[in-house]
């Protein structure tokens, strides 16, 4: 028999986002926490540069709000920036009176400063400031008796009016279906209100700097119910992802560049530091424009990677700074208090996904989306560092605020999964072969620099693909790896959809047949077919 769970609030994602809603939420409701793996494992823990708020003496919001609008390439909606700026303080004085151990400095928070930012203003806890943030609102979540968490638990599909027999009314969400991976049985969870916190999709691309959580679970699932999903051309290339072959996704921070690393090519090209040929700026441009550069020079050179010099600083200043990247480097050999780190691009940041109010209210009535799984107008064609975690706590705590003031609705008697026609795959090789394919051409055709052959390439072999998953989806039992795929395609044919809509380059968005610059920005919003 299928299990039943009833909530107020149902949390999809574990990550900052998720967890401030659900803190905030424990006093009057009573929550559901899903995550599809453990508690630690998604993309906020990974983060490692810090979080961007005005703290400092001569800086302003209205320089905040400036720095990320130009980083966003004019697409950045005013009033969410403003929105976040003005919030993030207090954001950061959340964090403090929940215990997180930001670093301080003769008893004052350090404040770093990073690519785009006119100010020091990123507040840290050394270089790995999402696990210092998740560590301490992890524990906070488990002593929190009115927030109950299930772990390995992952979302199948959101429930909607559309599953609903009955005469159709205003679009509505009353819960999820959810495969236990460790019961392998799909139970439906009833809430009153639903909130995506399901991060980012940097696991469509090949090399991404990202946890293998992060497959678009929420994008995909919110568009399936018919949310629109907005500026999903935006994808973000970290442009230091250490290069090594035992080190899976280990993101080099920007703040490495912001504390004086240099970029240059290797010795055998006669390390020239190269980053001033292509910005004034030079190290400290936005991601977009040094992720273009490294691909450049990688082209044009026939190279594997370039290499991040940080040697001139002293051995004291780059434990106390950089002991995480100091530690993992040294593990693989490379001791950057002597010699220079190998990095590539990567797949990093989702700039677009499900579009949302300043409230984090979707389109569909009791769904409400937060974190890298939203298109908020914060991060416009191209995200600001450590702008991320920010938008995570500011918009979980405005979408409580909003939950709180809905009230409850009267749900009707929701359907249980059934899954009584469906038999177990035969042949999971067709999974892996599928997911390896949409990597692989994703990487090739819609990467960091694109043209129109490249993306019908990638539009076509995306139709082919979802044929066959739906096909596979319809005749057996789900899996994991089946959901995350069936995701990751639907990203994928978002993404290309978007970069097709946009005839210029802009931002993180960059076409050969399309290389200049529209006059006026707009955002590529996509709406789902009526169903």
């Amino acid at each position: 028999m299928t299990a039943l769970h009833r909530f107020d609030v149902l949390i999809i994602g574990s990550g900052l986002a998720g967890l401030t809603a659900a803190l905030n939420l424990a006093p009057t409701h009573r929550v559901a926490v899903i995550t599809k793996r453990a508690l630690t494992d998604g993309s906020s823990n990974w983060a490692q540069g810090g979080i961007a708020a005005v703290m400092a003496e001569g800086d302003s919001y209205a320089s905040h709000v400036e720095d990320t609008l130009v980083a966003g390439a004019g697409l950045c909606d005013r009033e969410a920036t403003e929105f976040t700026v003005e919030h993030a303080p207090a954001a950061v004085a959340w964090l403090r009176e929940l215990g997180v151990p930001f670093t301080t400095e003769h008893g004052e928070l350090h404040l770093t400063r990073e690519g785009g930012h006119s100010h020091r203003r990123i507040v840290h806890a050394a270089d790995a400031t999402g696990a210092a943030v998740q560590a301490t609102l992890i524990e906070r979540v488990r002593a929190t008796p009115n927030v109950q968490v299930f772990e390995h638990h992952m979302l199948v599909d959101l429930i909607t009016d559309r599953r609903l027999a009955g005469p159709r009314g205003e679009r509505r969400c009353f819960g999820a279906y959810v495969l236990d991976t460790v019961a392998d049985q799909v139970v439906t969870f009833e809430a009153q209100h639903t909130v995506l916190a399901t991060g980012g999709a940097g696991k469509v691309y090949l090399y991404t700097t990202n946890p293998d959580t992060a497959t678009g679970d929420g994008i995909a699932a919110a568009w399936r119910a018919g949310c629109k999903v907005g500026n999903m051309e935006f994808i973000q290339f970290h442009p230091t992802c250490l290069y090594h072959p035992h080190a899976k996704s280990f993101l080099i921070s920007e703040a490495v560049r912001g504390e004086g690393g240099l970029l240059k090519l290797p010795p055998h090209l006669g390390g020239r530091r190269f980053m001033p040929d292509h910005d004034p700026r030079a190290e400290l441009a936005p991601r977009d424009v040094v992720a273009r550069a490294i691909d450049f020079e990688m082209k044009k050179h026939g190279l594997d990677c370039v290499h991040l010099d940080i040697s001139h600083q002293s051995p004291e200043f780059l434990r106390e700074h950089f002991p995480n990247i100091l530690a993992r480097c040294a593990e693989l050999g490379i001791d950057i208090t002597k010699e220079p780190i190998p990095v590539v691009p990567a797949a990093h940041y989702t700039c677009g996904g499900v579009v949302t109010d300043l409230n984090g209210r979707t389109e569909v009535a009791g769904l409400y989306a937060v974190g890298e799984t939203t298109c908020t107008g914060l991060h416009g064609a191209n995200r600001l560092a450590s702008n991320s975690l920010v938008e995570c706590m500011v918009f979980a705590q405005a979408a409580v605020t909003a939950i709180r003031q809905a009230g409850a609705a009267t749900l009707p008697e929701l359907p249980l999964w059934d899954d009584s026609r469906v038999t177990d795959a035969d042949e999971m090789v067709v999974i892996s072969h599928n997911w390896d394919e949409l990597r692989r051409f994703m990487w090739d055709y819609v990467g960091i620099v694109r043209t129109n052959k490249r993306l019908e390439r990638a539009a076509h072999r995306i139709a082919l693909l979802q044929r066959e998953i739906h096909e596979f989806y319809s005749q057996f039992h789900v899996t994991r790896d089946l959901l995350e795929l069936r995701n990751l395609v639907q990203v994928a044919d978002l993404i290309v959809m978007s970069a097709m809509m946009r005839h210029e380059s802009r931002g993180l968005h960059f076409s050969r047949d399309y290389p200049d610059l529209l006059p006026e920005a707009k955002p590529t919003i996509l709406v789902p077919p009526a169903r």
